[in-house]
């Protein structure tokens, strides 16, 4: 992941944002209904949004637990240091059960958000995991209860108050 620049977003910006959270399928028009402004200014806050990075996708938010994977889990890597992120990075990324992958610091080296089918499964997935040589030791936490799923829309609001 590459770092940004930060954009300055105003209050429309982030009603834009928000209406298009909450309902993805709202497309220009609609939206420059909703919000009681021209289309061609939604269209043109909306690509402006996207070319900075504030906007990634407008892609469906998958449910891993619908797609049959229920059972999250994090797990602590600690890697080789000489032969550094990247070849362990591309390891993991060929893991369909690997959602996310941190470099952190702290005891170890990177923390990864992986999904199974069932316990039994997570077992695998941590063996594929840990058939990379550079990965030295992995330590894996179940996620038991969700209690806040990933969430940007507070951090939206605050960005508009920015200095």
């Amino acid at each position: 992941m590459t770092t940004t620049q930060s954009t300055r977003i105003d209050d429309l910006d982030a009603r834009i944002i928000a209406l298009f959270t909450e309902q993805p399928s709202v497309g220009v028009l609609g939206a420059s209904r909703a919000l009681g402004v021209a289309r061609g200014t939604v269209q043109a806050r909306l690509d402006r949004l996207r070319s900075k990075g504030v906007i990634r996708s407008l892609a469906p938010t998958i449910d891993p637990a619908a797609l049959g994977y229920p059972v999250t889990a994090l797990c602590t890597l600690e890697i080789r240091q000489r032969s550094g992120h990247n070849s362990v990075v591309e390891h993991l990324t060929r893991i369909p059960e690997v959602l996310e992958i941190h470099s952190t610091t702290g005891r170890g080296d990177l923390i990864v958000r992986i999904v199974a089918t069932d316990n039994a499964d997570l077992g695998r997935v941590i063996d594929d995991i840990l058939a990379d040589t550079h990965v030295v030791r992995a330590s894996t936490s179940i996620c038991l209860v969700t209690h806040l799923e990933m969430r940007t829309d507070p951090l939206v609001q605050a960005a508009t108050h920015l200095p």
